[in-house]
């Protein structure tokens, strides 16, 4: 064999060689860290944003780094991924973005979730019937990724935070009240219950809103000083609104007259605050919608 062959041989030798340390020291490393990733990517669960909350499902938007640990970078086409509350297999869904993190490095990627409210409110009362306060948001991830030299390589991987079982407040408008009435202004005051059935406080801040009647927009609002709702209990809220010009003649009528046939919603925007800043639901953007006749409002 001629000198060169020598060489290259060596040095491929010593390539091996160096792989065969490194790998030997990232499987003892997978074996002492308590992710056990050291040898493929890690999926960590970040944070939760409460995005919007309907009759029937609610969506969240999960936040999740994953890391690469690996000396080359790689590439992900697609992401299969599923989301479980406790045990119980809550959404599946498939995340179509390329997924690319450079070596040693990490990426924050978002993964939508519709969450469906028949199914969930019986996990939930699982969950008290059976005591539990707290549980494991899990999510279940599957992807092939393009990796240098190695060619393609399917990784299953697993994120989970134990967090609170999270209990959706209810907001319930118990009615709308006339205030000043003018040719240029009229003032409303909706009166709103909120009930926080969680074993912690809920904080709200930022909040806006908005009333239609009959698909109409006509007033607009926000509160801007928190709304504390203490655990396990419900508070009245007074919201109030500035009915927009040229509305009150119309609404004034129906209010009056039609108030079977005349639907009505208001639409909720805050912000879900946690008291001490460290929940993974902490500064959700929580968008909710109530729906009704004007008939259905109680009047006191």
């Amino acid at each position: 064999m001629k000198k060169g062959g020598w060489v290259a041989l060596l040095l491929l030798l010593i390539g091996a060689l160096g792989a065969y340390v490194w790998y030997q020291r990232q499987k003892e490393k997978a074996s002492q860290e308590p992710y056990g990733t050291a040898l493929k990517p890690r999926l960590e669960l970040s944070k939760f944003e409460i995005t919007d909350i309907a009759d029937d499902a609610v969506s969240i938007n999960m936040k999740m780094l994953i890391d690469n640990p690996l000396p080359v970078s790689f590439k992900a086409r697609e992401l299969d991924y599923a989301f479980y509350i406790d045990t119980t297999l809550i959404s599946k869904d498939l995340y179509k973005k390329a997924i690319e993190i450079e070596s040693s490095d990490s990426s924050l990627v978002t993964l939508p979730v519709k969450v469906f409210m028949k199914r969930t409110n019986n996990l939930l009362k699982e969950l008290e019937q059976r005591g539990v306060d707290s549980v494991d948001y899990r999510v279940q991830a599957t992807f092939a990724m393009d990796v240098p030299v190695l060619g393609e390589r399917t990784f299953k991987v697993e994120g989970k935070k134990r967090l609170p079982a999270l209990r959706l407040p209810k907001v319930k408008v118990q009615d709308i009240d006339w205030g000043k009435i003018s040719f240029k202004e009229t003032d409303l005051a909706a009166k709103v219950e909120i009930t926080n059935p969680n074993v912690f406080p809920i904080h709200f801040t930022d909040t806006h809103y908005k009333v239609l009647i009959d698909e109409d927009l006509v007033a607009e609002g926000s509160q801007p000083e928190p709304i504390i709702i203490p655990k396990n209990s419900t508070r009245p809220v007074v919201f109030p609104v500035t009915l927009k010009p040229g509305k009150f003649d119309n609404v004034a009528w129906k209010a009056l007259f039609k108030k079977k046939k005349t639907s009505y919603l208001i639409e909720f925007r805050s912000k879900l605050v946690s008291p001490d800043g460290n929940s993974a639901f902490d500064k959700s953007q929580l968008v909710s919608q109530i729906k009704g006749t004007l008939a259905d409002l109680k009047k006191k």
